[in-house]
């Protein structure tokens, strides 16, 4: 756990120092709007930032430069499915560049909307950004899991114990006296094999 944070502390002090390469940008007239994670690929549960990067053209052909207080008229939401919830924007130290802190809950697709105006320019656009991916992306070595093969064996294991427990019952199958020792140690043994199971599904399961 403490190798997981000191990992994930670490990409996200690297984040301020390098680009990111997953972003999304949209253009809105002369503008145009960069979003992003700030550290990729983003992991659920783990503090991340929305990184947005506004520029202009210049005067000088094909350049751009940043843009100042680009959110003091525009509304910033991140979506995730039907949900969404408004974010507040901070101004980076290098101009044109903005962030908001956020933990993703949850795997899966996230948008960002911006709605409002830009100087004097109208906004309304959502841009998808990556994909928040589970904890499994970090883990080392790999946690195991539950496989197939695991449930069938343990499936064909109860099937069998309870096909004894009827043999016994019926009086066919296994054959032991119905009462007396035969009959209590094979009873026994089949409740330790129950138990036995029992304890492997318990621990299959907290290994998921």
């Amino acid at each position: 756990m403490l190798a997981t944070m000191m990992f994930a502390t670490v990409l996200l002090s690297a984040s301020f120092v390098s680009q990111a390469y997953a972003h999304e940008t949209v253009s809105v007239e002369q503008y145009d709007i960069e979003v992003g994670w700030g550290t990729e690929p983003p992991v659920v549960g783990i503090r991340n930032n929305i990184v947005l990067k506004v520029t202009e053209s210049s005067e000088t052909a094909n350049t751009f430069v940043g843009v100042k207080d680009a959110f003091r008229n525009l509304e910033t939401m991140a979506i995730f499915g039907g949900i969404t919830k408004n974010i507040d924007i901070n101004s980076d130290s290098r101009l044109g560049y903005y962030y908001s802190p956020i933990i993703p809950t949850k795997t899966g697709s996230y948008e960002i909307g911006i709605k409002g105006e830009l100087n004097g320019t109208p906004v309304d656009v959502q841009v998808a950004i990556e994909d928040v991916e589970s904890t499994a992306i970090l883990d080392f070595p790999p946690t195991g899991g539950t496989s197939n093969q695991d449930i069938a064996a343990l499936k064909n294991a109860i099937t069998s114990i309870q096909r004894d427990v009827s043999d016994i019952q019926s009086g066919s199958g296994i054959k032991v006296a119905d009462s007396g020792a035969s009959y209590d140690l094979a009873v026994l043994g089949l409740s330790i094999a129950s138990a036995a199971i029992i304890l492997a599904v318990i621990s299959l399961v907290k290994r998921k």
